[in-house]
């Protein structure tokens, strides 16, 4: 399966036209949001006292993995607030004039939707902070000794900014943030409310074994979690059936190469390289990348963080190594004494008795 393919399925990426259905199905505001109790809560609390004191909220960073609700949740906070939103990325803005232009056209009390906002140029983000803070800009007009700065005044805003990689936030811009809140993946059974939101905007009928199945292989994300009801949904039309049950889901996803633990092909075919080609390692990034026939950023940034999540491979200095439950998930046995992480494992007759019988 090609990487535009995996995308569509179990990645928290998406196509253009899978983003438009996404969009469709996002909550409207702040009760319709299901799971993050605690942001949600939160959250809720620094809008209403902004309501009742009547100034613009605080801004806000929200921060977690890609497909969680990041950019939903700045459309609630535009809505909660009945404020224009404004959406902008941090790779689209490189230079500190980029960002002047935005913010120059804000209205009062508009909210500015950041995403990716570790991704911003280095002058633009340090143009972002007197913004933020200040509410005021200055204009660099000119070069060398001749350049002039003119102090340009915003009207006040709300800056919320998403990043999946929170880390790479420097501190300065971080602190200027009135609300951080950190968002985490879904249980199965919150994804099982999100599914049957989505259900009945679609006008499908799936059963509570259906909804189970299709939770269960989304890797606690949202986003894959419509996207494989809309598979299963394609899949349930065209056998002409009017309800999705049990093993309709099970049958559509496994069709679509996406396992009972929501592993795809790639994940699998990593899984596979590593324990069949070395033996379960550990194995370098790159040697393993070249045995499944992906580039190095593939498996690392594609496959690897929901393998180690998941406790199916470990990240060791000395490489990649696949763990027990890798092994016991493909179907394999480990050999006596073989290398998980830095432990050496050793099979004994208590731990694998089915080796041991006569």
């Amino acid at each position: 399966m090609a990487a535009r393919d995996r995308d569509s399925l179990v990645s928290a990426a998406g196509e253009a036209e899978e983003r438009a259905l996404e969009a469709a199905l996002r909550p409207k505001n702040l009760d319709d949001f299901v799971g993050q109790a605690r942001v949600r809560q939160q959250l809720s609390l620094v809008l209403e006292a902004s309501r009742i004191r009547e100034r613009t909220a605080d801004h806000v960073l929200l921060s977690g993995p890609p497909g969680l609700g990041k950019t939903t949740l700045a459309m609630i906070i535009a809505a909660e607030m009945n404020a224009p939103l404004r959406i902008s990325s941090g790779p689209a803005i490189q230079h500190a004039g980029d960002l002047a232009a935005i913010l120059s056209s804000l209205t009062e009390g508009e909210i500015l939707f950041l995403d990716e906002i570790h991704r911003m140029s280095r002058p633009a983000e340090e143009m972002l902070y007197m913004a933020m803070e200040d509410f005021r800009v200055d204009i660099v007009v000119g070069k060398g000794p001749g350049a002039t700065a003119i102090p340009l005044d915003l009207p006040p805003f709300t800056l919320v900014g998403a990043t999946t990689r929170a880390g790479l936030l420097p501190g300065p811009l971080r602190d200027r943030f009135g609300f951080t809140g950190h968002l985490e993946f879904y249980s199965t059974g919150e994804l099982e409310l999100v599914l049957r939101r989505s259900a009945m905007l679609l006008d499908l009928k799936v059963n509570s074994a259906g909804f189970a199945e299709i939770a269960s292989r989304s890797r606690g994300t949202p986003r894959i979690a419509n996207r494989l009801l809309r598979r299963v949904r394609d899949w349930a039309l065209v056998h002409k059936l009017e309800e999705i049950d049990l093993r309709a889901a099970s049958a559509a996803l496994d069709m679509y190469e996406v396992d009972a633990r929501g592993l795809d092909r790639l994940d699998r075919s990593v899984l596979t390289a590593l324990i069949t080609k070395f033996n379960g390692g550990p194995v370098g990034l790159s040697t393993l990348a070249i045995a499944v026939g992906e580039e190095t950023e593939t498996v690392e940034t594609v496959a690897e963080p929901y393998l180690v999540r998941e406790g199916l491979l470990g990240r060791t200095p000395r490489g990649r190594v696949a763990t027990a439950a890798a092994w016991e998930h493909l179907g394999m046995v480990p050999p006596a004494g073989a290398m998980f992480g830095e432990t050496l494992f050793t099979l004994t007759e208590e731990s694998a008795p089915e080796l041991f019988e006569d």
